[in-house]
């Protein structure tokens, strides 16, 4: 099969079209035809060697696809050959055929185009997982999501508004704010414009945010500990900006707050299937009424991966870079 390798480590250019060995399924497996994968900043740390796959996973990168199902496992059920499929992946999706456990797939409502739903899985059960499952927010409450245009940003926006939750984002100019606000955002911040923090508080009446989703690491920690409201939960899913900073405990422990670092990647097929699980009995309705949509910002060939790549390295894109493998 046609994939996207890499021989080392490095720039965009490393990323080359090649042929790569046909996954061979395990009995719990769905094996994939692949039409559209999705990128992910986590795409970009692998290429430049920073982010193994996990043990047993494809070395291709790719963390998420849709497609159809070209072959099925004999422990699995409810799954046919020919049926749409969107699947979260542990790597493998810049490729034409990848297998994946069962449990981390979901059926294509027909609210959504192929290339949509290859831009779902990854990015809207990591806000689910995280917003949701770990940190327990609830109607009511103030969500703080740093990276309010990337696909985790926009897929929380839209999770958040469903459970009438108030969100609050940053991001890096006035015109992706105003594109935040646009698409559902309650409060968008230029974290460019001076501290984010006081702009926080001040959105809240000086109380703070309940929840803050933060891709971006050390830089930002004594901020987000500042924005945060007393027993505020602060949920580290990246290390874009350092992962090394001082903790000031007093605060933490005066103010009950509480730190959770979390990875979505490197858990069990097991979990991974829990949380599929629980995403769908919570917004399964709306997903197939085609009120979780992710904005797509660019669809482009396989074969110009790296042009995906340097567009997301420059933080030019609202929601989701697609590319279209099939």
């Amino acid at each position: 099969m046609k994939a996207i390798l890499i021989e080392k480590p490095g720039d965009e250019s490393v990323l080359k079209l090649g042929d790569a060995p046909d996954p061979v399924p395990d009995p719990a497996d769905l094996l994939i035809k692949v039409k559209y994968a999705a990128l992910n900043r986590a795409d970009l740390m692998q290429r430049q060697g920073f982010y193994p796959p996990p043990p047993g996973a494809s070395p291709i990168l790719g963390l998420e696809c849709a497609g159809e199902v070209a072959a099925v496992g004999s422990a699995v059920s409810g799954w046919r050959v020919g049926d749409r499929v969107m699947a979260l992946l542990p790597g493998g999706g810049y490729a034409e055929r990848v297998a994946v456990d069962h449990g981390s797939a979901m059926h294509v409502p027909a609210a959504l185009s192929d290339a949509e739903a290859a831009a779902l899985p990854e990015v809207f059960l990591t806000a689910f997982l995280n917003l949701f499952m770990l940190a327990g927010v609830k109607a009511g409450d103030t969500v703080l999501i740093h990276g309010g245009g990337s696909g985790v940003g926009t897929a929380s926006i839209q999770l958040l508004g469903l459970a009438d939750v108030r969100s609050i984002v940053t991001a890096g100019s006035d015109a992706k704010c105003e594109q935040c606000l646009r698409f559902g955002a309650d409060v968008a911040i230029n974290y460019n414009s001076g501290p984010f923090a006081p702009k926080v508080r001040a959105a809240t009446n000086d109380r703070g945010a309940d929840i803050i989703l933060d891709s971006i690491g050390g830089a930002y920690l004594a901020q987000n500990l500042e924005a945060l409201a007393n027993g505020g939960r602060l949920v580290l899913i990246g290390l874009m900006r350092g992962a090394k900073a001082e903790l000031d405990l007093a605060t933490v422990l005066r103010r009950h707050l509480r730190i959770l670092g979390s990875t979505l990647r490197t858990r069990p097929a097991a979990e991974k299937a829990e949380i599929v699980s629980a995403f769908l009995d919570r917004f399964g309705d709306a997903l197939e009424a085609g009120q979780l949509r992710p904005p797509i910002y660019k669809t482009i060939p396989l074969t110009e991966a790296a042009v995906g790549h340097r567009m997301m390295q420059a933080s030019e894109h609202f929601g989701k870079i697609v590319l279209q493998v099939a």
